[in-house]
């Protein structure tokens, strides 16, 4: 039993070193190194020898790198979205009577741009044509 557990020791202590030293920089990477780590105290448990957890270390890093790949795609698929609203958003400046600037997001949608009310404009509205519904 205590030749299992400096094995595993080991295993722990390298995996974590090499995290250290080399960093992750995405999850797939982060799911791959702890996955693995798992995966050879696992293997170590079940089998009891260096092949068992040597196995184990392959199967628990392939499966971590392929949640942490996920992970990583749904994050990407995420950012695009909210670039592409960045994107088709217009920030127009309405000036009220007392001087204090309002900031109004306009949505690009087709040729015209929809206001946070809801509101349709055919063409991008002016500060003048936007005062009477956010300013005053």
């Amino acid at each position: 039993m205590a030749k299992n557990l400096m094995t595993i020791l080991i295993v722990a202590a390298v995996s974590f070193g090499s995290l250290l030293v080399t960093g992750c920089e995405s999850d797939a990477q982060v799911g791959s190194a702890i996955g693995a780590l798992a995966g050879a105290g696992i293997g170590q448990l079940a089998g009891g020898d260096a092949e068992s957890t040597l196995i184990g270390a392959a199967v628990g890093g392939a499966t971590g790198y392929m949640l942490g790949n996920e992970s990583d795609r749904r994050k990407a698929q995420v950012e695009r979205a909210c670039l592409r609203r960045e994107m088709n958003t217009v920030m127009v400046k309405v000036t009220n009577s007392n001087g204090s600037i309002v900031q109004v997001p306009l949505r690009k949608q087709g040729v015209g741009y929809v206001g946070t009310r809801g509101e349709y404009y055919s063409t991008l509205p002016t500060e003048d044509q936007l005062r009477p519904v956010y300013g005053f």
